[in-house]
């Protein structure tokens, strides 16, 4: 469990650094650790929480939350990661579902181009794309338990729909609504595996993501590039990626 921590808590510093919270190497690191399948979302969602709470505040403190045009995105996509934590879903489609999702968010942030901290002329936010791209995120997000802000983000940068910082305090917002929304279907499964007791077990995992969370939110970023540390969380989720498609496919 302890060295789990250690990985959870890496995972957590990572993340933090880039505004995301980690849900989807949570989910990957207990699939490789062996741990019942059925509890991984919502201790990955959990975790989630944990790591993007304090950004969102800092964000909402700082005024970088472009409130009036995220409400389209929030109001739809929390519904939906509900409905999406209350899918039941076998092992192997859970597997293969965030093996790719690993895959693809590990090639975005590798690809992804950041624009600045200005919204370019001729690219309004187009508020009226925020409802299904929300739905869409929030329904997968909360089916294989994470926040989805990993997804978010490289579509708002690529619709310029607001400023580098903005779209980072969004994702935060995003992530933290959709989490919440996730766990709540996840525990409202039928299937009853994932009860309080069972995933307080899990309590070093929490300590270890609150923990990586601080300092990656305080200390990750001043000490390396954005770029540096971006490139090195998409490597590694790269990797994990390829070691649940290998243990999909691979037997």
């Amino acid at each position: 469990m302890w060295g789990l921590a250690g990985g959870f808590a890496l995972t957590a510093l990572l993340y933090a650094s880039v505004g995301f919270g980690g849900g989807s190497t949570y989910n990957a690191l207990l699939v490789l650790a062996d741990t019942d399948y059925r509890l991984l979302p919502a201790i990955a969602l959990l975790c989630n929480l944990i790591v993007v709470t304090g950004g969102t505040i800092r964000f909402a403190r700082a005024g970088q939350v472009p409130w009036r045009a995220l409400w389209p995105i929030l109001v739809l996509s929390a519904p939906c990661a509900w409905a999406g934590g209350r899918l039941l879903v076998d092992k192997p489609f859970f597997i293969l579902l965030l093996g790719s999702a690993l895959l693809l968010a590990g090639i975005v942030m590798l690809v992804q181009r950041e624009h600045g901290d200005a919204i370019a002329p001729g690219h309004p936010r187009l508020p009226w794309v925020g409802a299904p791209i929300g739905m869409a995120v929030g329904f997968f997000s909360g089916m294989v338990g994470i926040g989805g802000g990993i997804f978010l983000a490289p579509v708002l940068h690529l619709l310029r729909w607001a400023s580098a910082r903005q779209i980072a305090a969004s994702a935060s917002v995003f992530i933290l609504v959709n989490s919440l929304a996730g766990l709540a279907g996840q525990l409202m499964k039928q299937d009853a595996a994932a009860t309080p007791e069972a995933i307080s077990a899990y309590w070093p995992l929490f300590l270890a993501v609150f923990a990586g969370g601080q300092v990656g939110s305080h200390i990750g970023a001043r000490l390396l590039p954005q770029k540096v540390i971006r490139y090195g969380t998409a490597a590694l989720i790269v990797y994990v990626a390829a070691q649940l498609l290998w243990q999909r496919f691979g037997a």
